[in-house]
């Protein structure tokens, strides 16, 4: 009898979170709809973050919370992949915006992204402010993802990836360096300082190393050129290869598709996990020789998690290995 690799692979520990590559954000009813479109189109691929913190004005809090509310009843909600981000806990709306989604709804959404967190502790009380509205409600608490953007939430940032309502981490690059007072040139916002300035570096590396170690998915902040062709392609580029994000924010359909392109496995790799992981099964997930070499669990776990990456972002599988999803 054959054993599903997400069974005989991670037996013993959970295996790690895994979510499209793209977190796509929007807050005007009418990118909010051109977003879905694209999401329709490309078969459910990526996320959208329904945009409370920026995409409401002053005033209009409540009215953008139950149209991202009435967005997220809608049949237009056909993947239940719409996020919602709300405004930080020191804004007067935070809660608000969670009730009154929620009341409009009648249902959660995939994820709240919770904003400028501090420490430890005060992530805490947030999320159990944000339990609470749902027990209220009657409605499942959602997973949650986090926005690292302060000095606290760096300082707490393993205890925060650690928390079990946690799925994601995302870094908040501009906010980030605005924290710093000027001690961190304005390049250091855009690449290719963001990738080379030691104190961003360091702070995305203790992301995607918080996240490794609790198998939650590291989000990249986003890229604000979104009229160079290949700006975001190449970002997402370094993000991946360098820093081990799995997944980074787009702000524009344009960067939807060079992002999703961007995190996909290359050809070449597909093929070759698909193979390893084939023969591997065959051998009941002992070590094997393949191509010369040596593999065992350890590398079958890798190739695994390189399928599922390339299933996520839509890539199409040698047919044998589409049993496996």
């Amino acid at each position: 009898m054959t054993v599903h690799p997400s069974i005989a692979l991670f037996s013993d520990a959970p295996a790690p979170v895994s979510l499209s590559p793209v977190d796509h954000y929007a807050g005007n009813e009418r990118f909010i709809h051109k977003a879905i479109a694209k999401q329709i189109e490309l078969h459910g691929a990526f996320d959208i973050a329904l945009d409370l913190e920026d995409g409401a004005s002053i005033g209009q809090e409540a009215a953008q919370a139950r149209l991202m509310g009435e967005v997220l009843a809608s049949e237009l909600n056909q993947f239940n992949r719409l996020g919602v981000r709300i405004h930080d806990a020191q804004h007067g709306h935070s809660l608000d915006d969670v009730r009154l989604v929620l009341a409009t709804a009648r249902r959660a959404p995939a994820y709240w992204m919770i904003p400028k967190v501090g420490t430890l502790s005060e992530t805490l009380a947030q999320i159990a402010d944000i339990g609470r509205l749902h027990e209220d409600a009657g409605v499942v608490l959602p997973p949650l993802h986090i926005l690292i953007e302060t000095h606290a939430a760096l300082y707490d940032v393993h205890a925060i990836a650690a928390l079990p309502q946690v799925e994601s981490l995302s870094f908040g690059l501009m906010d980030f360096v605005s924290a710093h007072h000027g001690t961190i040139p304005a390049g250091a916002m855009t690449s290719p300082g963001q990738f080379e300035h030691p104190m961003v570096a360091h702070c995305k590396l203790a992301i995607t190393r918080a996240c490794a170690a609790f198998g939650k998915v590291a989000s990249h902040n986003v890229t604000t050129d979104y009229a160079t062709p290949n700006a975001a392609f190449n970002d997402a580029r370094r993000a991946r290869d360098e820093f081990g994000y799995l997944r980074m924010w787009s702000i524009h359909p344009n960067q939807i598709d060079e992002i999703l392109r961007a995190f996909s496995p290359d050809d070449d790799e597909v093929t070759f996990a698909a193979d390893l992981l084939l023969k591997a099964e065959a051998a009941s997930w002992g070590p094997i020789a393949f191509e010369n070499k040596l593999h065992d669990r350890a590398s079958f776990r890798h190739f695994w998690l390189v399928l599922q990456r390339a299933h996520a972002a839509g890539k199409t599988l040698p047919a044998f290995a589409e049993k496996w999803f």
